[in-house]
């Protein structure tokens, strides 16, 4: 409290200067006192086009963490199976604290985790992480936009293994976005196609990432992110989108790079269908639930939908719709139009396990060379040149390859093959070859450098090692390294070189003993192409 004056007949004037002095210390304490206040609430609070958000702060202070925003009107009632429309306005503060409900989804994937309150089609929510800005004339940060995997049928940016914390801490903004899923985010109908008065229909879950972007676009500044230095970058199903969103004309100058885990839309099982035929397929779903029409379909209880879905939950794929995918990706890269943007792009060792190729049948040299004949007929004499199987053991391991290559490596690797062809920019490729501690091994198995990337180890209850932390480490500098400026390099790193034909199409290896080797298997993916070719 503030200390009176001496008050008595005669009091002193050198008291009454001591009581001066020590009144303007206390109100200069409590002004400094009012000031930090302020600036700790400034610290946690950011305002949107839309509204002013509150996040929360890491146990360090050193990033801040905005959750649950939305980037686009809940897709429900007349909304579903509509084109994202703008998020709503509020007053006041809007807590920023807990992730948004994922989109609707069965329990598809048993390894996936979520921190959030469940399934719902009110589900258009984003997150951000972005460390906490040093003093008043901060640079904007370059920004990173991750994309989950999950088939087009599962994922949410809730996964603990994804959390944006420790990448922000290096340096750059990260957002990780809800998009809708399975039927919801991928029914085509004839139907939908009559209400927008385009030929094609679907693909709202990847209308959803594109209206995410443009959220970035319009948003980030005011978290510190730079609009003009954005990266998408994603895994399996997220990997597809990434070279999805180079190729649509929607994408174009919404990213300045790119990075891809395992998997793009070129000659693999989830390339994208013609849209008559994924249109016959929503017709048949349509009438399989009781509904003639669209209004009818739009009626019908989510969790009905859903469940209607289960048996065949993959059976709603991205289409060629007019809109966001105006003709087939591969005639997009071939002809060069899509986005000629830096692109790091790799698989991992172990994409799928051999049982994938020997199905019922035991895992031997004899079995597989009876499997190779019976499915793939003529190929199977080139195939058993490319993956030999004179013992037994050399026999699972081919298995696994050509499993692998086929589920995944050929399609990403054909879509490097195009970008550094015809995308008129700098390509990296990697492999990532380290085995997570699990009973047993599973290899390098698919989704496994997620945590890796993410510096999110912790999230697995696994036994790590100091070697996979240290891999970790480096693979998350190696990331946003590329984010900050695309290229993958920086003082102290194994040097990583672009993946050009002059240099042995040199392939990062990312392991315990990191370095770059020439592709050693060019040839499996050469003949693999033409196999996909003549389908």
């Amino acid at each position: 409290m503030i200390i009176p004056r001496g008050e008595r007949v005669g009091a002193n004037k050198p008291y009454d200067m001591i009581v001066e002095f020590m009144n303007i210390k206390f109100a200069l304490a409590l002004t400094v006192i009012g000031f930090t206040l302020l600036h700790a609430k400034s610290i946690d609070q950011v305002k949107t086009r839309s509204g002013t958000l509150k996040g929360t702060l890491s146990a360090d202070g050193k990033v801040r963490a905005f959750k649950g925003i939305p980037y686009a009107a809940p897709p429900v009632g007349p909304l579903r199976w509509k084109a994202p429309q703008p998020e709503s306005r509020w007053q006041g503060v809007r807590e920023a604290n807990a992730f948004g409900a994922r989109c609707m989804q069965g329990n598809v994937f048993g390894d996936m985790v979520f921190r959030d309150s469940g399934p719902s089609e009110d589900c258009l929510y984003l997150n951000v992480w972005s460390p906490v800005p040093e003093g008043k004339n901060h640079v904007l940060l370059p920004v990173m936009v991750w994309i989950y995997g999950g088939g087009y049928v599962g994922g949410a940016s809730s996964e603990p293994r994804q959390d944006g914390e420790m990448l922000a801490k290096k340096g750059v903004v990260v957002v990780s976005m809800n998009y809708r899923l399975g039927v919801f985010g991928f029914l085509a109908h004839p139907g939908l196609a009559k209400e927008t008065g385009r030929s094609g229909s679907g693909n709202y879950g990847l209308l959803d990432q594109v209206a995410a972007l443009e959220w970035v676009q319009k948003n980030i500044k005011a978290f510190g992110g730079d609009p003009f230095n954005v990266t998408i970058f994603g895994e399996s199903a997220g990997s597809f989108s990434v070279s999805g969103l180079m190729a649509s004309p929607l994408g174009k100058g919404l990213f300045q790079k790119a990075i891809g885990e395992s998997g793009a839309f070129f000659g693999s099982s989830l390339a994208v269908q013609p849209i008559a035929q994924a249109q016959l397929t929503g017709e048949k779903f349509a009438s399989s639930v009781g509904a003639s029409s669209i209004d009818e379909l739009r009626a019908k209880p989510a969790d009905d939908l859903l469940k209607a879905t289960m048996k065949n939950p993959m059976g709603f794929p991205v289409t060629i719709d007019g809109s966001f995918f105006p003709e087939d990706p591969n005639a997009i890269y071939a002809a060069g139009k899509q986005a000629h943007v830096p692109l790091l792009a790799g698989w991992n060792a172990n994409e799928a396990p051999a049982q994938m190729i020997f199905g019922k049948n035991a895992a031997n040299a004899a079995a597989f060379q009876t499997v190779l004949h019976e499915r793939y007929k003529d190929a199977a004499d080139k195939l058993l040149e490319l993956y030999p199987a004179t013992t037994d053991e050399q026999a699972e391991q081919s298995a696994g390859a050509l499993a692998s290559d086929s589920f995944i490596g050929y399609s990403t690797w054909a879509w490097l093959e195009m970008q550094r062809t015809t995308g008129q920019s700098t390509v990296y490729r990697y492999e990532f070859d380290d085995a997570p501690p699990t009973t047993p091994s599973r290899g390098a198995y698919h989704s496994a450098e997620i945590e890796f990337v993410f510096e999110a180890l912790p999230s697995k209850n696994l036994p790590w090692r100091p070697e996979d932390t240290k891999l970790s480490d480096l693979m998350s500098t190696y990331w946003t390294n590329f984010a900050k400026t695309g290229d993958p390099n920086g003082p102290g790193l194994p040097a990583w070189p672009p993946y050009a034909a002059g240099a042995g199409n040199p392939v990062m290896h990312l392991s315990f003993d990191p370095k770059a080797e020439p592709d050693q298997n060019r040839a499996r993916y050469e003949f693999l192409q033409t196999m996909f070719a003549k389908k």
